[in-house]
């Protein structure tokens, strides 16, 4: 007979191909796919494995009966320890971080937008063209915040900047100029995150 802690372990493997099924087709399986999935010969098998899924708060069921993920199934792991750019550290034992990315980006869901940025006129700030960056709508900013404008009715992403000649936008490339607007300078948002995919 198994015990609790060979269950445990065998449930993070059951819950991270299910994370990897949702992840590819974006719904829930069956239970004939998922004993294929998980490799059982029985429902009833399933059943046990999802009903432990669901007290360990990975899944829950839908006003219908059916089993849906819940806000904690699309929690990932951040290390314990941050990783330097420099030496290599010893890897550490202790109990890591759950966090929902979209939770950790996003603090105003109704305020936010996400806008893919063009361009190589910030990339000296580390942001690049292909980047998301996770604006959150506001009207108004601080200098030395990254900014969203609307200048002369478009749209760029800069460093909000203000001297005796007023706001201005800052690129972070020297071989692009300062904006300093003809017309009328307006915040479309302030930026809250960057998100960069790498493959």
């Amino acid at each position: 007979m198994k015990t609790s802690q060979q269950k445990s372990a065998n449930d993070r493997e059951h819950l991270a191909r299910l994370q990897a099924y949702y992840a590819e087709y974006r719904t829930f399986p069956s239970y004939a796919r998922l004993m294929a999935i998980l490799g059982f010969a029985s429902k009833s098998a399933i059943k046990k494995v999802l009903e432990r899924l669901e007290a360990a708060g990975m899944l829950e069921r839908t006003p219908d009966g059916d089993w849906a993920p819940s806000d904690s199934f699309f929690e990932r792991t951040i290390a314990s320890q941050p990783v330097p750019a420099g030496a290599p550290v010893a890897v550490s034992d202790e109990t890591c971080e759950q966090v929902m990315l979209d939770r950790f980006l996003i603090e105003k869901p109704a305020q936010t937008v996400i806008i893919r940025v063009k361009g190589e006129s910030m990339i000296d700030a580390g942001i690049h063209s292909g980047d998301l960056a996770i604006v959150e709508r506001r009207t108004h900013a601080q200098p030395g915040e990254l900014v969203v404008g609307i200048v002369d009715d478009e749209f760029t992403l800069k460093t909000l900047g203000r001297d005796k000649e007023g706001f201005h936008l800052i690129p972070a490339n020297p071989d692009f100029s300062i904006i300093r607007p003809q017309g009328k300078l307006e915040i479309f948002g302030v930026v809250v995150g960057l998100v960069r995919k790498y493959s």
